[in-house]
This record gives structure tokens, sequence and C-alpha cells, in this order.
């Protein structure tokens, strides 16, 4: 039987104007199908250029923190000079006043995305096939022919687009060039950085922990671990102070507990150094009041972001971290914390509710290549509330603790270190060392950690 394949390239089940058009009207309606579409699609997903056209420039405003609507549109599209025909205008304004619940987002985009994957495997068959009916060798090797085609039907089905294997080859080559840049690397250590290594990812705010871990990479999932009232928000707050206002990079805080007020107050005593009780108060000479505005003068230069959010749910995390990371190109974000979560079903025991979120975060930071924290919190006995297999998730697992009178007396090495109070205790390190503890000293009062400094 001979095989014939029709001209299907503009067959109507290869695209579906319809949900391309649903698609930009949600998108010029509301934030979080803007969200949702700036993360899940590209132009090239859509079948009518016009729909691509009008989806870049929805991007373009989104990611400048311009709302896109009908509106902007025309105002970015009349500045670039394109869809200046009455006809593109009129197709434009039909497009945004056909407003769809945002709830249904997914589904729409799921359509546009389905047929694009259909017409790449239209573009398959039809390749493939003029190749054969092309190819005059009489010796052709089938198997060869054939294992090609399995390849690329392979990547169509079980992989993603944008996803890839890497051929043994790509491997090798990987993994030369990645000893090569760290041997490198350590030889400028220690000829230009007097043995000081330099950090792979975000700095942690502790030099100790800096020089085991790297600082925090993209892609990496930390858990900050500490018991009620023991520092869970100083700690996240003062690796905000090390990431966004020392290093200048762009940091999101999502916090479940405090208000607006009481976050912008903790920064007060973080960067000015007087007692949070007497900034809280107003008991401050006029002197301080300069030292404290110094001190936010620095925070409204800097890169943190703060999105008080008493109802946090996982979903939530995913929505606003896309829309940061778009608009803030941001390189961390710190949930404040996972306990305070709302459960995603109310079904599930407390310890399958939080594995569950942290498995999301880790998601999350794979997909967008940022550092996630989540601030965790621990019982008594320092074991994690609710789930021990939330470590298998996570790349970097950290406890804060406080340091024992008894222990202090005790302990010899405790006793070379100038009053540590608390421990970061290095509980994982998918990258390095763990089990090790690092001393601190933790001013409560002032809600500043450091490194607690070597006696000489």
């Amino acid at each position: 039987m001979n095989l014939v394949l029709k001209d299907t390239a503009t067959s109507q089940f290869l695209y579906d104007l319809e949900s391309e058009r649903r698609v930009l009207s949600a998108m010029l309606n509301s934030e979080d199908a803007c969200i949702e579409g700036h993360s899940s699609l590209k132009s090239v997903d859509f079948y009518a250029p016009k729909h691509a056209t009008i989806f870049d420039l929805i991007c373009s405003l989104f990611e400048r923190e311009i709302r896109p609507t009908y509106v902007e549109l025309l105002k970015e599209a009349h500045s670039l000079g394109i869809l200046t025909n009455p006809k593109d205008i009129e197709e434009l304004q039909f497009i945004s006043e056909h407003y769809i619940d945002d709830e249904n987002i997914k589904y729409w985009i799921k359509n546009v995305k389905d047929k694009a994957r259909l017409r790449i495997f239209e573009l398959f068959l039809r390749t493939n096939y003029q190749n054969l009916i092309n190819n005059n060798d009489p010796e052709i090797d089938v198997e060869q022919v054939l294992m090609e085609a399995e390849e690329e039907l392979t990547n169509l089905t079980a992989l993603e687009i944008d996803d890839k294997v890497d051929t043994p080859s790509e491997v090798a080559k990987l993994g030369y060039d990645e000893v090569e840049r760290r041997f490198l690397r350590f030889k400028e250590i220690k000829e230009l950085h007097k043995g000081v290594i330099p950090l792979d990812g975000l700095p942690t705010g502790f030099d100790n922990l800096n020089h085991i871990t790297l600082g925090y990479k993209p892609g990496d999932l930390i858990i900050l671990g500490a018991q009620t009232g023991h520092g869970k928000t100083a700690f996240a707050l003062h690796t905000a102070k090390a990431i966004a206002v020392e290093a200048g990079k762009n940091l999101l805080y999502l916090n479940t507990e405090m208000s607006r007020e009481q976050v912008a107050l903790r920064w007060g005593s973080i960067l000015s150094g007087i007692e949070h009780d007497r900034i809280r108060s107003g008991d401050i000479t006029e002197t301080e009041l300069s030292i404290i505005y110094k001190g936010y003068a620095s925070l409204q230069e800097s890169g943190f972001y703060s999105y008080p959010c008493p109802n946090l749910t996982p979903e939530k995390t995913i929505s606003v971290a896309r829309k940061f990371k778009a608009e803030k190109e941001i390189d961390i974000m710190i949930v404040d914390y996972v306990g305070r979560m709302d459960k995603i079903d109310p079904k599930l025991q407390e310890w399958q509710v939080l594995e569950q979120i942290v498995k999301t975060q880790k998601l999350l930071a794979q997909n967008l290549n940022i550092a996630v924290m989540c601030l965790v919190q621990l019982n008594p006995d320092g074991s994690l509330q609710g789930a021990k297999r939330m470590k298998n998730e996570c790349d970097l697992m950290l406890k804060l603790s406080p340091i024992s009178r008894n222990e202090l007396e005790e302990n010899e090495e405790l006793r070379k270190y100038m009053n540590p109070n608390y421990y970061i205790y290095i509980d994982k390190n998918r990258d390095g060392r763990s089990g090790v503890s690092i001393p601190i000293n933790f001013d409560m009062q002032k809600q500043i950690l450091k490194d607690a400094e070597r006696i000489q």
C-alpha cells in the first residue's frame, strides 16, 4: 500500500485560534493569568503570527512591570510601529473584551501547547516522509533511518520541548570543563586571593558557612530549622541583609507571620545595631535616629522585596515567584515559614502536607533556577516537626540552636571562641561536608547574627 501524506499544514486540528484568543484575553485582564501565560508559553506556541506578536508585547510590558492592558498594548505597538492596520487594532480590541475567568487559564494554555506539539509532530512526519522519497540510495541503511526517527519522536513524546538528553561526549566535555574551571579557580585562590575561596553562589552571611557551602546556589533548596522563638526570622533577615543589601542581589521574602510594619521595624535594628525594643517603643536619641535613617537608606537601594502573605499556599508561592522572577530577576526566595502554609488537602496528615510543600519548593527552585530557603519548625529534641522526609528533598539543611551553659563550660573547642551562644549545625550538605557545628553569636535584642570570633 502506498502511503501518501496530504498537506495538512493548514488543517484545523493543528491549531485552535479560540484558545489562543482566550489566553491572550485572560493575560490582558488578570495578573495571575499573565504570570501563568508568561511562565508556560512562548510566542512559537501560537499558530497565528498576530497572536504571537500580541503575546510578545504582553510579556514585554509585564517584564517591565507595566500592567498589560489594551491601552498599554496599543501604545507599545505604536512605539514599535507594529499592529498599525485597522484590522489589527479591531482584532486586538475583540480579544481584550472577551475576558474569561482566569481560573480556566491552565485549560486554555494546555490547548495552545497541545496544538503546538501537534504541529511539530506534523512537521516531523512531513520531513521524514520527504527525506524518504527523495532518497535514491538502493542500499539505504534502514536501521539507521528508523533509529534517527525514533530518537526524534521520543523527544516529542517523552520529553518536554526544552528538555535535552546529554550524550556521553557532552557529559565528558562538561565534566572536563568543570574540573578545569575549578583547577584554575583554586590556582587563582592561591595566587591572588591568599587562600580565600570565592563563592559559587549567593553569600550566606557567615564566613565559616560560606567556606563549607560556597554559598547558596541556583536550583538549591535550603531548609533552616529552629524551635519557636529561637531566631528563624532573624536568620532569614540576616540572609536578606547579606544577599540583598550587601551583595546587591534581588531577594523575595514571603512572610506568613508578621505585618509589614513589623518587618520594617526589624530592619531598623538589623541595619543600625540598636536594640529592637527601644526602636519599637521610640526610646532612642536623635543621634540614634540618624543612624537608623542611614540604615534604611541602604535598604532603599537594595534588592529586598517583602511580600506579607498570611494565607500562603504552595500554589501561591509558585505564582508569586514566577512574577518576581520575570519582573525583578530574583536570585533567591525565602519562605518564612512553611508550617504556616495552608493545607493543600485537609485530609492529608501534617507530615504529608509539609513534605508536599517542600517538594513543590524544590521543583520551583530548579524550574526558575533560583535558590529557595524554607524556614521550618523544630521539635524540642531538634528533629524536624512533622516530616523527617523533608530532609530528602533539600540540598542543604541547617539547624539553628542555642548553646547551653553546661556545653559552653564542658566543650573545650567552644572555649576557643569569644562568647558563642548559638550553633549553626549543617545537618545535610549535598555538595560538601555535613555534621559540622558552626559557633555564632546571636544578639536577640539587636537581631544581629555573626560568626563567633576566635580568641587569639
